[in-house]
């Protein structure tokens, strides 16, 4: 009885697991170019700085954004999605998130850029963007 209740255990764990998986990427997953500019930008603020991302795939639905920072890797601040209707821009304040706030110094901050299906389960292109904050 021990095994078989074992067993289930691992089942449900595994369709657990299938659910919670994130998008599958393209087969001819693009590259996308990723710029990005903290003009503007105050620390702490939680208003997403402007974007320029070349290289986007026509069938591109949203594109998700996450922020790490470099220097302090274990702080999450998030990111955030937006939808892609075709252009380059993603202007400043399309999302919220956890913005930059250095405790002292500088930091360097890393952008991930993805760029999604309708459905949210395919990611066409991938990029990414890294700048310190404050700006030197």
């Amino acid at each position: 009885m021990r095994n078989i209740s074992i067993l289930s255990i691992c089942a449900v764990s595994m369709l657990t697991l299938s659910a919670c998986q994130t998008a599958k990427e393209a087969p001819n997953l693009a590259k996308l170019d990723v710029d990005f500019s903290w003009v503007g930008t105050s620390a702490c603020s939680s208003k997403s700085p402007a974007f320029s991302i070349e290289n986007v795939p026509a069938e591109t639905a949203t594109l998700k954004f996450l922020m790490t920072d470099l220097d302090k890797r274990t702080f999450n601040h998030g990111g955030g999605t937006v939808a892609y209707s075709g252009g380059s821009a993603v202007p400043a304040g399309a999302f919220s998130y956890t913005g930059p706030c250095p405790p002292s110094g500088s930091h360097t901050y890393q952008w991930d850029v993805q760029a999604l299906n309708a459905a949210g389960d395919m990611i066409l292109g991938k990029g990414t963007a890294t700048a310190p904050f404050p700006p030197k």
